[in-house]
């Protein structure tokens, strides 16, 4: 088959299935199963297509047909200029995420050799890329999952972060627990999705990892972990991500230690992020 015709079909595929974006999600899913850039299928459309690369290729527009997210299926996904591993397991990276390394990377600009946190890490897209853009930091990530973790490990090494240490162990814990030097800022996107919740969540979304979207009863189990367990040994600043209309209660939260509390939207208007700074001695 015509790699123009094999785009058709699959486009017409994931339409039938009433996938978004049907015509796009099958050129990246062709991308990655014939590892070829876009311009292939404009100079070769009339080309017929290779037989096992365009078996696969089916093989993955099922997947995608059935309900695979599209960054599972094609096993990648870009994160602030660098691309990660994803797959079952992690959770996928997502461009209101971008916010936290945009703080980390405007806070830490005055700052030698900082120590940075990236609590509750998933595929490291929020640590490893401050590791990458900072060279002379020495962050630590922290995942509990094993499957989320290694992917971890995969992307370090896809990113050759050297100065990036990853940890296999549970946020509740406690800073205590890890033997870790105290932090000049912490990260974290945790899980903040009330436990009822779950259930009625996106089915792309319910591929997910429980684990990594179940942030308890009310929402705001590490949140609260995070301010009584990590942050009265930060030296500096804190970041996080959070859901729609959790900022005020998170806020209130980092106020016991930080004396500059505040909220910042994401480009959809929405709270996205919550920053303590200004540590109390």
């Amino acid at each position: 088959m015509k790699v123009r015709e094999l785009l058709i079909q699959a486009e017409k595929r994931l339409a039938v299935a009433e996938i978004p974006n049907a015509r796009n999600e099958a050129r990246w899913i062709f991308e990655a199963a014939f590892e070829c850039g876009r311009e292939y299928t404009v100079f070769h459309a009339e080309e017929e297509s290779d037989s096992a690369k365009a078996k696969l290729f089916c093989d993955m527009i099922e997947r995608r047909a059935e309900g695979t997210p599209v960054q599972y299926v094609i096993g990648e996904w870009d994160f602030y200029g660098e691309t990660f591993k994803v797959g079952d397991g992690v959770l996928i990276p997502r461009p209101e995420t971008e916010m936290l390394v945009d703080f980390a990377l405007d806070y830490l600009r005055e700052k030698n050799n900082p120590v940075v946190f990236d609590l509750c890490a998933g595929s490291g897209c929020i640590g490893l890329t401050v590791a990458k853009k900072r060279p002379d930091a020495k962050v630590f990530l922290l995942e509990k999952s094993d499957q989320a973790f290694g992917y971890l490990k995969k992307n370090r090494e896809l990113l050759g972060c050297e100065n990036a240490k990853i940890i296999n162990g549970d946020l509740f814990a406690g800073f205590r627990s890890f033997g870790i030097p105290e932090p000049d800022l912490i990260l974290s996107n945790p899980p903040y999705i009330e436990s009822d919740e779950i259930p009625l969540l996106q089915k792309e979304v319910l591929r997910e990892p429980s684990m990594a979207l179940d942030g308890g009863k009310d929402g705001y189990d590490f949140y609260r972990a995070l301010a009584l367990d990590w942050l009265p040994f930060c030296k500096g600043a804190i970041a996080v991500e959070c859901g729609e209309n959790q900022t005020e209660t998170i806020e209130k939260l980092f106020s016991s230690e930080c004396s500059r509390v505040y909220s910042e939207n994401d480009f959809n208007g929405i709270g996205r992020m919550v920053v303590g700074a200004e540590r109390f001695n």
